[in-house]
């Protein structure tokens, strides 16, 4: 039978309404047929992956749904589908969980599989749907209780109406801010006959700066002895300097050279990366034949030792090159900690030698019956495994690239190993495994790294709608897994000569109801004693630990491995920090602080417990989350809104003072907040620092990730490496708010007119996020602002969009219709149009 192919079936979407029967919302998924062949019969199927679990029952259309497993679906036709005849559209509508308010909610990676569940089957890509708008206040809130105002363009005139462009001379020069800087007269300027002076030591620190001047236009040449710019290792002596002083450094600039002082090469690399922000921002795009630096001082520390930045690679794949980008741009802004998440449900993203099967398998997502060849599709990553944003590994070679690469930038990698939870693809790829050798009688080996009871009958879901993702923790072959790809990445730092300090386990979401239902498990738990799950999961990690400190590692994980449930006396369970593995050198990543959810203070009671911990805020330093309740913002939004100013503001030490509203925008109960726990003085010097987190299912590729990425990254820099600002000491309500806007006005005219136009040229430009203008109509006249003064805003009063030729924003418009307004970079780069009328 001939049927149409899958570039001819076309899919349009739409959101009908939120807050339907309860936290649930109605949709369409209108089908067409622009094919000459009818679809008919009823062997074949509509598969998609949706964050959004649906109703079977509501299913209108013809058709029945059936969740594959995780966020996979399908679509089948029943017996009164018919035929969609040529040039026929089929509506098909449904009730789904929670709300859908944002584009990145929509079903995604649609593709029609015929004579689906036989031998024959084959699949046909179809794509993303068509997004209908979102304009109506039932599709834009999530329900009566979202007390969060969508974005509008009159909302952003609002948020940035206390801004204010100041003089380039007030404008900060240095990002992060520095403890001491002092201005000076004249100035040095750096040319072809500049010489970068340097001892044996520091020979990798003076290769890249002459690399990174080189970049601007000039190459110095390197010696050993002279004049020009000067890298020296000594103690820094500024009395002023806090903080974390084996990164102190001391810059010197005069009309006579450069000189850059610092305990250790690493507080050596941080003057670099302050003197190479003195340098001409415009040479970054236009590189210059001379590089003047103005007279300066710094002395200068960072004030936590911690300053990290998480990538997730498992959700969806980045490439090498998009990593590198990622490091070069935390080398400039002085972070130092890179976790890097290579291992996921969805994905295995590094080549381990001795287990080819988890890149051969776990590496590749596509259509398949059985995951033989493949994974399953996930966030819409399509039927397609090659090209797909859900396929990639890095070769040993390109991951010993990496590690080279950030630790020639003193950057620290931490690799993820994800377990016992989000294990699936590992999971997966070890099944692939065991039938292959099982298949050649080799039953022993078959065994060897199973991470799979066979006879599991446990019945669980994650987070992330998964079955089957979580390792059998009770059998040997999971320990011995779990040592092999130990000690293959082990080797890769060890070729690399990066330092492999730590690795981090996971260990989260690990699904309710998980190992009840394994045969093996239960075995295992009567034969040890053991009465409880929690019991049996302790034993899991005791026995990573044991693989970590065997390979001299320290054991990292996210906030749940520090964790039990205490019983309340109302019966309830409340997280409590776990004393089993307080003195275990076990570092904690807290990152569940939702307002209401009841963990909001748990970093502070793990610190004054005796953890070392590493604060993840997810209402502050989730860069996966949208930017704000716009429908064309990417993103989740399931810990809130994420705009540049949230990480500015984040205050790791007291959370409470400037904080304002709920994940609905409604007041904290501040009698409430005054209960949580506060860092007592131990458990102050417990936090070891912050870090953002960029996770991967919205991350579809490169453009998506710096997008995500910047400006907040820089805020994150900002907040990890400068001075407490001072904001919750402040009494007074009003004067506190006062000093916080203050703050942000100078660090928003900082990224408008020198961080922003520095990274229109960085790398050839790095893709971060052009904030959209404000506007409002007063008294017949369109006025607009931005959130970074010093961007240009251009308009048009005739209808096209704005260009780079299109008349600059320079003070309020008069026109008759419609006003197109969007901000541009120095480059010329636009954000998206804002439509404004009278």
């Amino acid at each position: 039978m001939t049927r149409p192919s899958g570039s001819q079936l076309k899919l349009k979407w739409e959101c009908l309404s939120n807050a339907h029967e309860g936290d649930n919302f109605l949709a369409e998924l209108v089908l067409t047929n622009h094919s000459d062949k009818p679809l008919s019969g009823n062997d074949w199927a509509l598969y998609f992956n949706t964050c959004r679990k649906i109703y079977g029952e509501s299913v209108t259309g013809g058709v029945a749904i059936s969740q594959v497993n995780g966020d996979l679906f399908k679509l089948v036709p029943k017996a009164d589908f018919g035929t969609l005849a040529p040039g026929e559209s089929r509506t098909i509508g449904y009730k789904g969980m929670f709300w859908v308010i944002q584009e990145t909610d929509a079903p995604l990676g649609f593709y029609v599989v015929y004579d689906d569940g036989t031998p024959a089957a084959r699949a046909e890509a179809i794509g993303d749907p068509e997004i209908v708008p979102f304009t109506r206040l039932e599709q834009r809130n999530r329900n009566a209780n979202d007390k969060v105002a969508p974005v509008t363009a009159e909302s952003r005139f609002a948020d940035n109406k206390d801004l204010s462009l100041l003089p380039a001379a007030e404008v900060g020069l240095i990002t992060p801010t520095p403890q001491s800087l002092l201005h000076g007269h004249g100035e040095f300027v750096i040319d072809a006959a500049t010489v970068i002076v340097h001892p044996a030591e520091l020979a990798n620190e003076a290769a890249f700066l002459q690399q990174s001047l080189a970049d601007l236009g000039v190459r110095p040449t390197l010696a050993a002895q002279g004049s020009g710019i000067v890298l020296k290792l000594a103690k820094v002596a500024a009395p002023q300097v806090t903080g974390n002083l084996a990164e102190a450094y001391e810059l010197n600039v005069d009309s006579h050279g450069i000189t850059i002082t610092g305990a250790t090469a690493h507080a050596v690399f941080n003057g670099i990366q302050s003197l190479r922000q003195l340098l001409p921002v415009s040479a970054w795009v236009n590189p210059q034949a001379t590089l003047a630096v103005p007279a300066i001082k710094v002395a200068d520390a960072p004030r936590f030792a911690y300053r990290g930045m998480h990538i997730d690679v498992g959700r969806n794949f980045s490439s090498k090159e998009t990593i590198l980008r990622l490091l070069d741009l935390m080398a400039l802004y002085k972070l130092n900690k890179f976790h890097f998440h290579i291992t996921d449900d969805e994905g295995w993203r590094v080549e381990i030698p001795s287990l080819p099967e988890l890149t051969e398998i776990g590496s590749r997502r596509g259509f398949t019956p059985d995951e033989t060849d493949n994974l399953v599709p996930c966030f819409g990553s399509g039927a397609q495994v090659e090209g797909s944003h859900g396929t990639g590994f890095y070769t040993r070679e390109e991951f010993i690239e990496i590690l080279r690469f950030a630790t020639a930038r003193h950057i620290e990698v931490i690799p993820e190993v994800d377990v016992p939870g989000h294990a699936r693809a590992a999971i997966k790829a070890m099944n692939v495994r065991y039938n292959r050798l099982k298949a050649q009688g080799l039953q022993r080996e078959a065994e060897e790294y199973l991470l799979t009871d066979f006879a599991d009958q446990s019945k669980y879901e994650s987070v992330q709608l998964w079955h089957d993702n979580v390792i059998c923790i009770a059998m040997e072959s999971s320990y011995r897994f779990i040592e092999t790809v130990v000690s293959d990445i082990e080797a890769m730092f060890v070729e690399a000569g990066a330092p492999f300090l730590a690795l981090h386990t996971g260990g989260d979401e690990v699904p309710h109801g998980a190992w009840e239902g394994s045969p093996v498990c239960q075995k295992f738990m009567t034969d040890k004693g053991m009465k409880t799950i929690q019991e049996l999961q302790d034993y899991f990690l005791t026995r990573f630990r044991e693989i970590l400190t065997r390979h001299k590692l320290e054991f990292a994980g996210w906030e749940e491995i520090a964790l039990i449930r205490e019983q309340q006396a109302d019966g309830s369970h409340k997280p409590a920090p776990n004393p089993r593995f307080k003195d275990a050198n076990f570092r904690p990543y807290i990152w569940n602080n939702v307002w209401g959810w009841g963990q909001e203070d748990i970093a502070y009671q793990l610190a004054n417990a005796g953890y070392k911990v590493v604060l993840s805020n997810v209402t502050d330093l989730y860069f996966d989350l949208a930017y704000a309740k716009d429908p064309q913002e990417p993103g989740y939004y399931w810990g809130g809104f994420i705009e540049t100013r949230k990480p500015f503001w984040f205050c790791p030490l007291d959370i409470y003072t400037t904080a304002t509203v709920n994940l609905f925008g409604h007041p904290l109960d501040r009698e409430a907040l005054d209960k949580m726990a506060r860092l007592t003085e131990t458990g102050t010097q417990n936090v070891l620092g912050i870090q953002g987190q960029l996770w991967g299912e919205n991350a579809r590729n490169a453009g998506r990730v710096e997008y995500l990425a910047a400006p907040r990254l820089l805020a994150l820099a900002e907040r990890a490496w400068a001075v407490d600002p001072g904001w919750t000491f402040i009494a007074d309500a009003t004067q506190r708010n006062q000093k916080m806007a203050t703050d942000w006005n100078q660090f928003a005219n900082r990224l408008g007119q020198r961080e922003l136009a520095r990274l229109d040229g960085f790398l050839g430009g790095y893709g971060y996020r052009i904030p959209l203008p404000g506007a409002v109509v007063e008294g017949g006249k369109i006025i607009a602002n931005t959130s970074a003064p010093g961007l240009t805003v251009r308009y048009t009063v005739d209808g096209s969009e704005p260009n780079a030729f299109s008349a600059v924003y320079e003070g309020p418009i008069s026109a008759s219709g419609d006003v197109k307004l969007a901000t541009f970079s120095s480059t010329n780069r636009k954000s998206r149009t804002v439509v404004v009328g009278e």
